[in-house]
């Protein structure tokens, strides 16, 4: 049987970054509770095509592979650094070139960093809405972090390691055959 995979997406260019960190730190907890295979991207890793690309097709052998692995995922973790107010325009032109039966099904975990508490809610108003056009299945829980969160590169916030462990069960749920699957029982 083949392990399933998370895929963990960051939609920021700078390496290393807030978002990366907390989409990493996701996608590593999620991968060991849910006995995962994980991998990280961000959209460095989709190189100079993305920018020009009007259609997949228009995309390079590199950044149609991580287009390939995000979609071929059992589960994602989407992070975006809140950029007024909301995601960032890369990070939209990349979900635009995906037919929306694409991500129909798919489990989610949503996050976000920002520099205050007064973007917490672009999960709710920004990340939700446009996954909810795709038809995928977002976990209730989404994780946002501010600078506050962070020390030396790491979460070092329990409130924000509280949400990630919600959401990673919630996550679990939605994964397909959860409820056959033994899966769980490490998240739960």
């Amino acid at each position: 049987m083949a392990l399933r995979t998370i895929v963990g997406f960051s939609g920021n260019l700078a390496r290393p970054s807030r978002t990366r960190t907390l989409v990493e730190t996701v996608t590593a907890a999620a991968s060991d509770k849910l006995v995962l295979e994980p991998t990280v991207l961000d959209l460095e890793d989709l190189g100079p095509s993305l920018g020009s690309a009007r259609r997949l097709g228009d995309l390079d052998a590199g950044a149609r592979a991580v287009v390939d692995a995000i979609l071929a995922a059992d589960l994602l973790v989407i992070g975006s650094p809140t950029y007024k107010g909301s995601y960032t325009g890369l990070f939209k032109h990349l979900i635009d070139l995906l037919d929306p039966a694409t991500l129909a099904g798919k489990p989610i975990i949503l996050t976000a960093t920002g520099g205050s508490d007064r973007h917490a809610l672009i999960i709710e108003h920004q990340l939700r809405p446009l996954f909810g056009f795709f038809a995928a299945h977002t976990a209730p829980t989404g994780i946002y972090a501010t600078d506050r969160d962070f020390q030396d590169g790491r979460i070092t916030s329990a409130q924000v390691r509280q949400r990630i462990d919600q959401s990673i069960v919630e996550a679990g749920r939605l994964l397909p055959d959860a409820g056959n699957s033994t899966l769980l029982l490490a998240a739960e």
